[in-house]
């Protein structure tokens, strides 16, 4: 076990005692490993068995809640979608035991001849999974007008004010302001289903009899159709030609058109939906990236920031309602950000006017 630490002790020490009193077909069979940590306060770490493994989980209950993640879970199982099971939790503790699905991220098996086949599956993963329209025993929040405006304000907040450092006059706070507004209006007219919110390649694993498990859903909201495909398809951390993108947001409104779930809506309205969703999406994760590194020291995610902010200007650009929105973050915001990172031209370069 990598960086021993009291928590890690305590958590290693509950799995064998649960295991001993319920489940003593299952020995331990050596100490915790790390797997990982995330984005948030919680850590993973694998336990073997004689037979096997499980998966210990360290979620430190000042920091994060385990009630959600449990009864997610439960309800999507239910609808056939892969997640791992709950084999045992103690919310008073911050610890689980879940299922291990292995190390095989998605990300690293996406290539240019494996990922039609891989976004395929992964979409009929996701169909299955905004299909859970209850989850018993938890109320899914609403992706409400309130949420959607506060995670756009990461970006001003985090990003442009604290990152850059720079000082936005009366009138380019208006700018913003508006555009998130003009967002906020346009995404909320979707249909409003089970939203995973971070549905992307890291968060998906390829199991062995080649199904797509889905990891890290504890967040899940109610809220636009569109949301979890823009994160799948305009992932952070892999990019693929405009081309294939539309012609998986078109393949994926034709399977929600099999489903009943999108009736009388065609694909360039569906594609406009795309867009304006991953415009409010990242402009949170540009805000967010911004965060983890000011706030939790995690500052790898500064990285993948020239990526999102590519695909922001790509989703905007099209749209005359959000011009004002494009020229801020192209005249203003993009030359700040260059100045300070310029290893990001290599990206966002072709902006410049």
């Amino acid at each position: 076990m990598d960086d021993v630490d009291q928590r890690a002790i305590a958590l290693e020490a509950w799995a064998i005692d649960w295991l001993a009193r319920e489940a003593p077909a299952r020995v331990p069979a050596g100490r915790l490993q790390t797997v990982s940590g995330d984005a948030s306060f919680r850590r993973y770490f694998r336990l073997p068995l004689q037979q096997g493994t499980l998966i210990a989980v360290d979620a430190p209950p000042e920091k994060e809640n385990s009630r959600p993640f449990v009864a997610i879970a439960r309800a999507l199982r239910a609808h056939g979608v892969r997640v791992p099971e709950v084999v045992a939790a103690d919310f008073s503790l911050g610890f689980m035991l879940l299922e291990d699905f292995g190390d095989t991220l998605l990300l690293p098996q996406l290539s240019p001849a494996s990922v039609d086949d891989l976004y395929g599956r992964a979409m009929e993963a996701l169909r299955h999974l905004l299909a859970c329209d209850d989850v018993p025993g938890y109320a899914l929040p609403p992706y409400d007008r309130q949420r959607l405006m506060d995670e756009m304000a990461l970006l001003r907040d985090w990003f442009v004010v604290r990152h850059l450092g720079l000082d936005l006059n009366t009138e380019q706070q208006a700018v913003l302001a508006n555009a998130f507004q003009t967002l906020v209006e346009e995404v909320q007219e979707q249909p409003q289903v089970f939203v995973h919110r971070d549905y992307h390649s890291r968060n998906l694993m390829l199991l062995g009899n080649g199904e797509i498990g889905v990891i890290d859903f504890q967040d899940a909201v109610t809220g636009p159709v569109t949301y979890d495909l823009v994160s799948l398809l305009r992932d952070a951390y892999v990019v693929w030609p405009p081309a294939d993108v539309e012609r998986w947001v078109v393949e994926f409104a034709a399977l929600l058109r099999h489903d009943h779930r999108l009736s009388g809506v065609s694909d360039a309205t569906f594609l406009r939906w795309f867009d304006w969703m991953g415009a409010q999406r990242h402009l949170k994760v540009v805000g967010i990236f911004a965060r983890l590194s000011l706030r939790d020291g995690k500052h790898a995610y500064l990285d993948d920031i020239p990526v999102v902010f590519n695909y922001l200007l790509a989703e905007i650009r099209p749209y005359s309602e959000l011009h004002a929105l494009f020229e801020l973050l192209r005249g203003v915001i993009l030359p700040a950000y260059l100045a300070k990172r310029p290893e990001a031209t290599a990206v966002l370069g072709h902006w410049v006017s």
